[in-house]
Parts: C-alpha cells; sequence; structure tokens
C-alpha cells in the first residue's frame, strides 16, 4: 500500500474499519503528542496524561469497525477530553490539578481549549460560591493564595484538621458538580 504518511484522514479511517495495523500506527504516530499535548495542559501529570491517552488509542483500535470519525483530530481531542473529565470526576488526580485549574495562565494550544478552561473556571468558582462562608474562605485561600493547611488554620484560628476537611468536603462538592458540569456541557 506504500507510504502512510502521504494519507489523509479520511484515508486513514477507512483503512482502520478493514483492520489495516499500518493505517492504525499512521494514525497514532500523527496524533500521539497532540493528544498528549492536550491532556498534559489540563492535568500537568505525565503517568496519568500517558494512560488517558493510550487508553483512547486502545478504546480507537476496539471500536474501530463502528465509529464513525468525521474529523478526527477533533474526535481524538474530545476522547481525550471525556477521559480527562473521568479521572477528574472519579478524584484519580492529584490535588494539583484545581491549583491547575484555578492559577495557570498555561499557554494553551488553542483558542477552543482557552475558552473551555476559561467556562470551566467559572465553573469552579460558581461552586465555590455555593460553599458555607467558611468553606469558601478555606478554598479560596488554598487555590487563590496558595496557602498551607497550617497558614489558613493560622489566619482563621482554627485547627489544621478542620482546614483539611473543609477542603476534602469543597473538592468533593467541586468533583461531583464538575460530573455534572460535564454532562450538560457536552449533550
Amino acid at each position: 500500500m506504500g507510504n502512510y504518511s502521504e494519507y489523509d484522514d479520511q484515508e486513514l479511517i477507512s483503512l482502520l474499519k478493514d483492520d489495516n495495523h499500518a493505517a492504525f500506527t499512521e494514525i497514532y504516530r500523527r496524533y500521539i503528542n497532540y493528544s498528549y499535548r492536550a491532556a498534559y495542559n489540563v492535568l500537568r501529570d505525565e503517568d496519568i496524561c500517558m494512560d488517558i491517552v493510550q487508553d483512547v488509542f486502545v478504546w480507537l483500535w476496539q471500536k474501530r469497525s463502528v465509529i464513525e470519525i468525521p474529523n478526527l483530530k477533533a474526535y481524538l481531542y474530545t476522547a481525550v477530553k471525556y477521559r480527562m473529565l473521568n479521572v477528574i470526576r472519579d478524584g484519580r488526580f492529584r490535588e494539583e490539578v484545581l491549583n491547575n485549574f484555578g492559577n495557570s495562565e498555561t499557554q494553551l494550544s488553542t483558542e477552543q481549549s482557552y475558552l473551555e478552561l476559561k467556562e470551566l473556571k467559572a465553573f469552579i468558582e460558581q461552586v465555590a460560591e455555593t460553599l458555607p462562608e467558611t468553606a469558601r474562605k478555606i478554598f479560596r485561600m488554598s487555590r487563590n493564595e496558595q496557602l498551607s493547611h497550617r497558614e489558613i488554620a493560622e489566619r482563621l484560628g482554627i485547627s489544621e484538621k478542620t482546614v483539611r476537611n473543609q477542603i476534602n468536603i469543597s473538592l468533593k462538592k467541586l468533583r461531583t458538580s464538575i460530573a455534572r458540569f460535564v454532562c450538560l456541557f457536552f449533550f
């Protein structure tokens, strides 16, 4: 069949549906870095991002005969985004991920990604507004001011354990709200 790098995405998808391993390899080669960067711009964890990307490509291979893909790049980006949101929703990420959402001025690869991140930040701020006053203060001091649990406890005159519990409660509420947001946002 020749050099697969010369094929366009639609030709590769057609070959993929016919169980062509070389077409899959070309899709993987073409989009692995793009997919990884899309995940890393949000999660900032190499291992989790690589797991997400690998899951997406394994899923692509497994579903190759039944999926309809009008735009391969957009399809892979969306698949990565869904996997990331599942990771966030299920709490399988380090606490720093929320710091990245709340504080990073990350240079995002596309305007769409920037707008989505901006919308997610606004949503997180809305959720924070629904927290009780003390929990809201603690959450903002932790995320916006980057204060440690001890520093927050000292400022508010409460125990570190209370700070930790309030942050955990806030994060749990945030995860639940993000899961609902994702359902509404994408459907």
